[in-house]
């Protein structure tokens, strides 16, 4: 069966459940998104969503970290949490005969996280052990600085893992009144998938949820992108330079020309060995081993972002042939050959990207997260289909703001 949406009322709040019935395996799969609960939330301290995350990784109050895990273990079933950029995500998977085991377990969390001060030190340290491993991780490093110079003051600007300082400043007080305003039944989204019908899901999506507080649904903020471009050389002590570069893209999460972009895009940076950025990089100058750009649409922002690594010696001829390339690129457009064999990939592989269940409900959910309607992926690839060369080629040239390149570089 197809993904398709439905919705349970509870408490007055008309929650959606995106579904797709699958009996090929006796396996049943749960999300429970939280909306607006994501990294993006960490307006007071860096690193926030993902510590409180954590903290409901460690079970129950009462049962503690290991025997709550045992619990789970014994029955065969996986649970896990994650924060994202703009969501909390409650993720359970078990077999079919185990899941309402499953939900009762994860009925016992929400009512009874594990608030302690020894769970809390125990992030603490993880946390902190990781940040530290992360200081040699010069991809990390450059990452986070081309993120800070675009999204200068803001809450994107900050590591979402948070900082040794931020880290070491969250208290149980902080988790739990995160916890208690992003947990709530006005941002939820059910996700769920496998050998289950939709009538048991609603009935036994109603049992876990209904001890949630409403709270308060609040609409993801939207970040504006650096405009004057920036460079930031940062020194470590490394054998290579690693390159990240950025710019704003001037399109929004629900625009129409969107699948444009995703072709334009392609040729650009992420096409592998094809792409214009891969063939001068690598093939035609021996820079660098791998060369890539990507476009990040969401919600909270927009923009173009790509990375390298290279010699020390050719740092500056690396990020010159960067920035020469895009600018060739936006003024002359591509090639039909170029969006003839773009079209042959996007279009020829297009069953891969169906072929599990998790592919296919991610897909539903977010055409219905960013406002589509159901089939839209479908209707984009049509559009892809029968894109015409001028019309590409003017989309790409009325883009001039991707040459606005802010660059944060990690060299000797």
């Amino acid at each position: 069966m197809a993904a398709k949406i439905e919705h349970i009322e509870i408490k007055g709040v008309n929650i959606p459940i995106i579904f797709e019935e699958d009996k090929r395996l006796p396996i049943v799969t749960t999300q429970i998104v939280f909306t607006n609960s994501g990294s993006i939330s960490d307006t007071k301290k860096a690193g926030l969503a993902k510590f409180s995350a954590k903290l409901l990784n460690e079970g129950t109050k009462t049962l503690g970290s290991n025997a709550f895990a045992e619990r789970l273990e014994s029955k065969a079933i996986q649970f896990s949490v994650h924060a994202g950029t703009e969501t909390f995500v409650i993720e359970e998977s078990s077999l079919k005969e185990e899941y309402k085991n499953a939900l009762k377990e994860l009925v016992l969390l929400l009512k009874d996280p594990n608030y302690s001060k020894e769970s809390i030190s125990k992030i603490e340290t993880m946390t902190l052990g990781s940040l530290s491993r992360k200081e040699s991780d010069f991809d990390y490093i450059a990452g986070n600085e081309l993120k800070k110079i675009m999204f200068e003051k803001s809450v994107l600007g900050e590591p979402s893992s948070g900082t040794v300082e931020s880290v070491k400043s969250i208290t149980l007080h902080d988790v739990k009144e995160f916890i208690s305003e992003h947990i709530v039944l006005s941002r939820v989204i059910i996700v769920v998938g496998g050998d289950v019908t939709l009538d048991e899901v609603k009935k036994n999506m109603t049992k876990v949820l209904e001890s949630l507080e409403v709270g308060t649904a609040t609409e993801v903020p939207h970040f504006e992108v650096r405009k004057t471009p920036k460079t930031k050389l940062i020194k470590k002590e490394t054998e290579q330079a690693y390159i990240y570069f950025g710019s704003p893209y001037n399109i929004s999460v629900n625009d129409k020309e969107y699948y444009k972009a995703r072709v334009a895009t392609f040729i650009l940076g992420t096409g592998g060995f094809g792409s214009r950025l891969m063939d001068e990089i690598r093939v035609k100058r021996g820079l660098a081993y791998s060369a890539y750009a990507r476009v990040h649409v969401s919600k909270s922002s927009s923009y173009m972002s790509g990375y390298l690594q290279t010699k020390l010696d050719s740092m500056n001829e690396a990020k010159d042939t960067v920035s020469e390339v895009i600018k060739k690129f936006v003024k002359n457009g591509v090639t039909q050959e170029e969006l003839e064999q773009t079209k042959k990939f996007l279009l020829g592989s297009e069953p891969l990207r169906v072929e599990t269940m998790s592919q296919r409900l991610n897909r539903t959910f977010m055409e219905y997260y960013k406002g589509f309607t159901l089939g839209h992926s479908a209707t984009e690839l049509a559009k892809i289909k029968n894109l015409k060369l001028k019309d590409l080629n003017r989309f790409i040239k009325e883009h001039q703001e991707i040459l606005d390149m802010s660059f944060a570089i990690v060299t000797k």
